[in-house]
């Protein structure tokens, strides 16, 4: 297998999983980034009773400590059956101990496309948006394993990029578009630092994602356009419009602790 068709996780049956390099995570290098992390536990909420007539709207990450790398399991549960809504949980298993925990509303479908309307501002697409970057401050091999291109106005506190995978997420497949993008949304608290991160500077790892996802996204570029927070207290947040090549379908929200670092 090449390196550019090594997944992000290799399936091993009965809910079992393997991370490889790939989800190599930036604060430690035994840990995986939330960002694959977050594709697989929503590949697996979105195969665990599925319907055809409900889809994820809304999925709520809890991380609960560091995300080792290697073997796992995810566990899933119906918390909350219903007839048009849905509440199911995935959580991430290592070492005996819960170290992610996802929820997820799956609401019915139906053709509203009478009244809809999107209030979010779209983005100019991948291809018009020139400079190519390589956010060489962040350590780990998951940042080196995705394509990031910034568009005019990406500065810092205020992101506007699209990024890509170059890796599938797991396999043997398949898995949908929306669990791919998934898997890079996390990205979004570090595609534009206020902070120089790492020894000398400040930590400000997230300890949640919230994602809300209006309209079923598609293909493989994922678009971010995010502001950056930092209070006065040791909280920040990051805020970010989420969108794929055909305009907006959600936002992310995560909750940061902001820690100075010697």
């Amino acid at each position: 297998m090449s390196v550019e068709t090594e997944p992000y996780y290799r399936d091993l049956g009965d809910g079992r999983f393997a991370s490889t390099i790939h989800t190599q995570g930036a604060w430690n290098p035994h840990e995986q980034h939330m960002g694959p992390v977050s594709g697989i536990l929503a590949h697996c909420l979105e195969n665990f009773q599925s319907r055809e007539d409900l889809r994820m709207a809304r999925i709520s990450y809890e991380i609960l400590g560091l995300i080792p790398d290697g073997e796992f399991e995810v566990v899933t549960t119906m918390l909350r059956p219903g007839r048009t809504i849905e509440l199911v949980q995935a959580e991430l298993v290592s070492g005996g101990r819960v170290a992610v925990r996802a929820t997820a509303w799956r609401l019915q479908l139906s053709d509203t496309s009478a009244i809809e309307g999107i209030e979010d501002e779209p983005m100019s697409g991948p291809p018009e948006s020139g400079a190519v970057a390589t956010l060489g401050e962040w350590p780990g091999a998951y940042i080196h394993s995705i394509d990031i291109r910034t568009l005019p106005g990406h500065a810092p506190g205020r992101g506007r990029a699209w990024i890509r995978p170059r890796h599938p997420l797991v396999a043997p497949g398949p898995f949908s578009e929306l669990a791919g993008l998934i898997g890079v949304a996390d990205t979004s608290n570090g595609i534009a630092t206020r902070v120089e991160p790492g020894p000398g500077g400040y930590a400000f790892p997230n300890v949640d994602l919230q994602l809300h996802v209006y309209r079923e996204p598609h293909g493989e570029w994922l678009g971010l356009q995010n502001s950056v927070t930092f209070g006065s207290d040791g909280i920040g947040l990051t805020s970010t419009v989420l969108c794929d090549v055909s305009g907006p379908f959600g936002r992310a929200e995560q909750i940061l602790t902001l820690r100075a670092l010697s």
